[in-house]
């Protein structure tokens, strides 16, 4: 791994790109008109937390400091060192990190009653009580329930900001008692700036980051402290050797699945492998052209494969090297066949 950490969204001060929406919050915001539930949308690493993280220092009452954008404020203020320390007592924040520090797979219900009667007291300090929910997308279905039921009671003084990824996926019920702001990729180029100006990177890198992020600056710098560029040049390796296999860089690769951080390097490399399939075999079909040496539709199965497998094996515990081998088999059959 880099020798670097990406912060959490309450320690980030600063937030680029997003000016007209930060502006179009605060200006509900001035007018007094703020809705109760914000869903706040768009793929993984736009800024989204971070963004509720911001407007949530306002609501709670810090004042603006605009050296540090529209919704900016002083990260030495009193509201800003409460919300980074987490003791802010009108701020809950609902994720499935536990109180162990260990990530769940799920929010499950009982931190989602926790909305209700968070929401049932006045504020203590602040103008509003403000929760975050990051992800929604990871609410289990009772816990979904138990969040729909505070968004059919909106609580006064009370705001909701909650982050998703695949607004599709949460229940039609709770999309509809919201108030939506889209977050938008932002160019390349301004991607991999953020990158190169945070992470110590070659500017063809940032870009190669900038582009497997697709121009998400948050999942970019993730991507970098997890040597995604390292894991991307072995899955380019590997399917450029095909139907051969280099068992050396396959149990090199293994290896590096052990431990708490290998199921991150895992999902990575699966992740590489199944969008360079996809890319290879869009190329080859947009051409009328077969596989390098199969047909296409061999190779769309190991593509399913390389997106099935991350999913059980975190789902079932099973055997990361073993998973890996059992990807490799299949993708040189494609090449074989």
């Amino acid at each position: 791994m880099a020798d670097f950490e990406v912060p959490h969204p309450r320690e980030v001060f600063e937030l680029e790109g997003h000016d007209a929406t930060e502006a179009a919050f605060e200006a509900t915001r001035a007018r007094g008109r703020l809705h109760h539930a914000w869903l706040l949308t768009g793929q993984e690493g736009l800024g989204k937390a971070t963004f509720a993280y911001r407007a949530a220092r306002r609501l709670l009452g810090a004042p603006h400091d605009p050296a540090y954008g529209v919704l900016g404020v002083d990260p030495g203020h009193p509201v800003s060192r409460q919300v980074a320390a987490r003791s802010h007592p009108d701020l809950l924040v609902i994720e499935r990190i536990g109180e162990d520090g260990k990530v769940r797979k799920v929010i499950p219900v009982d931190e989602a009653r926790r909305l209700s009667e968070f929401f049932s007291k006045s504020p203590a300090s602040a103008p509003h009580r403000v929760a975050i929910v990051d992800a929604a997308d990871d609410l289990n279905l009772n816990a979904a329930n138990a969040l729909l039921k505070t968004l059919e009671e909106p609580p006064p003084k009370g705001v909701l900001l909650m982050v998703s990824h695949s607004p599709g996926r949460l229940l039609a019920t709770i999309r509809s008692r919201c108030r939506r702001l889209a977050f938008q990729p932002l160019p390349l180029k301004e991607t991999a700036r953020f990158v190169r100006t945070r992470a110590e990177v070659t500017d063809e890198a940032s870009l190669r980051l900038a582009s497997m992020a697709q121009g998400a600056p948050g999942r970019a710098l993730a991507l970098a402290a997890a040597q995604a560029i390292t894991l991307d040049d072995a899955a380019r390796a590997i399917l450029a050797d095909l139907p051969q296999l280099d068992e050396g860089l396959a149990l090199s690769l293994a290896d590096k699945f052990r431990g708490g951080e290998g199921q991150t390097q895992f999902n990575l490399l699966f992740e590489r492998l199944a969008e360079r399939v996809h890319d290879q075999t869009a190329g080859w079909a947009g051409q009328g052209a077969r596989g390098l040496s199969g047909p296409l539709d061999r190779w769309a199965q190991a593509w399913e494969t390389l997106q099935r497998l991350p999913r059980e094996v975190e789902a079932l515990n099973l055997d990361r090297a073993d998973a890996l081998f059992t990807a490799l088999t299949e993708l040189r059959q494609a090449a074989k066949a």
